[in-house]
């Protein structure tokens, strides 16, 4: 696809855009979203067919307390997957959700169009390949790494620093020149915030010149907020951070059940035509 721009903002009816979660890993937090190679293609294609307008290819869980896997491993997970997806759909958006700049690297040649950076691009090797390649990129924020992120979270004021410190990223890429409209910016809800950090980035609007995408598909705050231990649960209140989401202007979600969130955008776009523009 020739220009990306588009599809890192707002579709133009005012939803939000749809980033379907595709982990191909044994270990990710939500049990039922592990899918090996041949059921990653069937189900990359069904959640395009469902309103997806990103599929997101990861090969490394990164919940708190995640091991590191080695790259060779990591690619070996993602690769053929992205390969497969390119082929059944060529004009189908992938990321490749790595911090790892050999697998970025390879699923760009296979055929990824974004990626999904969630240590921020602390590695300069990382930085050069966006810029290299001019491909989109997600920046993401993490306190610590995933092995101790959740350790005591600390900040002075939580969405000050978050944004201060992507958005500076993203400055410094657009001042190297990469296009401003290839960047989204992830608040990293849930890694390295607590309970209260994560509402605090939710509940307060960003004037950012970049595109927003958030994280928040069935993640460990509705334990805290609640009570819901298991990520089977979970799904409701997640849609309820999806509309609160599409009222705030946020661009992308990254979601695992696209279906039911594609189904409450389009309503609540229905519902509310005044969020067209």
């Amino acid at each position: 696809m020739d220009d990306l721009r588009p599809f890192l903002s707002r579709r133009p009816d005012g939803r939000c855009r749809l980033m379907g979660v595709l982990n191909v890993t044994p270990d990710s937090f939500h049990a039922a979203s592990r899918v090996d190679l041949d059921s990653a293609i069937e189900q990359g294609m069904k959640m395009w067919a469902e309103g997806a307008d990103w599929i997101d290819v990861g090969g490394e869980s990164t919940r708190p307390g995640a091991e590191p896997v080695d790259s060779s491993k990591e690619m070996a997970r993602v690769i053929p997957v992205i390969e497969a997806l390119r082929n059944a759909n060529p004009i189908g958006l992938i990321s490749i959700d790595s911090r790892r700049v050999d697998v970025a690297r390879a699923a760009l040649d296979a055929g990824a169009n974004m990626i999904n950076d969630v240590s921020g691009l602390r590695n300069p090797e990382m930085e050069a390949l966006v810029l290299e390649r001019g491909c989109a990129v997600c920046i993401m924020h993490m306190q610590g790494e995933p092995g101790n992120m959740q350790q005591n979270p600390n900040y002075d004021d939580v969405f000050s620093e978050v944004y201060y410190s992507l958005t500076s990223i993203a400055d410094r890429l657009v001042e190297k020149g990469h296009e401003p409209g290839l960047i989204c910016l992830d608040p990293g809800i849930g890694f390295g915030k607590s309970l209260t950090h994560n509402l605090e980035l939710l509940h307060t609007r960003s004037d950012s010149p970049y595109s927003i995408l958030w994280g928040v598909s069935r993640k460990s705050m509705f334990a805290q907020l609640l009570g819901r231990e298991e990520t089977e649960n979970r799904l409701a209140g997640t849609l309820g951070v999806a509309a609160h989401a599409m009222m705030e202007g946020v661009d992308i979600l990254r979601v695992h059940d696209v279906g039911p969130h594609s189904d409450l955008l389009t309503t609540l776009a229905t519902l509310r035509p005044e969020l067209n523009g």
